[in-house]
């Protein structure tokens, strides 16, 4: 699963990638990201009625709400940020987003972890990208979860079996999609975006291996 990527694209280079007018731009100040991670918010692109595209800050993780076993208190949300490709036309979490709201997660790189006390670190990306984007799901959350008050924007990854190069560091990879490929994941049926959640084709590059949480990508 991943727990952590990279967006250091700037807000003009976004909405040129991924076809993006300046007014349907609502990113407010968010700054280039060296490390996103669960519950932190970052930009997602997502298609409005009429087809065009938009840019928008959201949440990443689907909440659900967590209580104590000991104290029977609620605790902080839990995020679901990884929606798994087996799963995702018959949970109840990712099921309706799926078939109706689904996105793009613009991104520069992605890491996994291996070993333990210190864990190591492998940042990738495809090799002939720059830039790219997995394929993700969105919701408007407005209400209460368990005792937390929320309103907004939350996305989740859609995660698949990993490639040769993923599967060095972990069982599962976000999908990546190719360019020609957003605007069938974004507007497609959902029998037939089912066959871009495949392990990602093309060659990949480790940007960077690290010691600690907070190592980022040198590419």
């Amino acid at each position: 699963m991943c727990n952590l990527y990279s967006n250091l694209t700037t807000h003009e280079a976004m909405r040129q990638l991924f076809d993006v007018a300046v007014d349907a731009s609502d990113l407010g100040n968010l700054p280039a990201q060296k490390a996103i991670y669960p519950n932190y918010e970052a930009a997602i692109v997502r298609t409005e009625e009429g087809g065009s595209r938009s840019l928008f800050r959201a949440s990443w993780g689907f909440l659900t709400p967590k209580k104590s076993a000991k104290t029977g208190k609620w605790n902080k949300p839990s995020a679901w940020n990884n929606a798994r490709d087996d799963k995702i036309t018959s949970s109840g979490l990712w099921k309706g987003a799926f078939e109706r709201s689904r996105c793009l997660i613009p991104a520069t790189g992605y890491a996994e972890a291996t070993g333990r006390n210190p864990a190591t670190y492998h940042w990738a990306r495809p090799a002939d990208a720059e830039a790219f984007a997995f394929a993700g799901i969105w919701q408007h959350r407005k209400g209460v979860v368990g005792d937390t008050e929320v309103d907004g924007l939350f996305y989740s990854m859609v995660t698949t079996e990993p490639n040769e190069f993923a599967s060095q560091y972990h069982n599962r990879m976000p999908v990546i999609l190719a360019p020609n490929e957003y605007e069938k994941w974004l507007t497609g049926d959902p029998a037939e975006v089912q066959e871009l959640l495949i392990p990602y084709p093309g060659a990949m590059e480790l940007l960077g291996e690290g010691e600690g949480l907070r190592e980022q990508p040198s590419g």
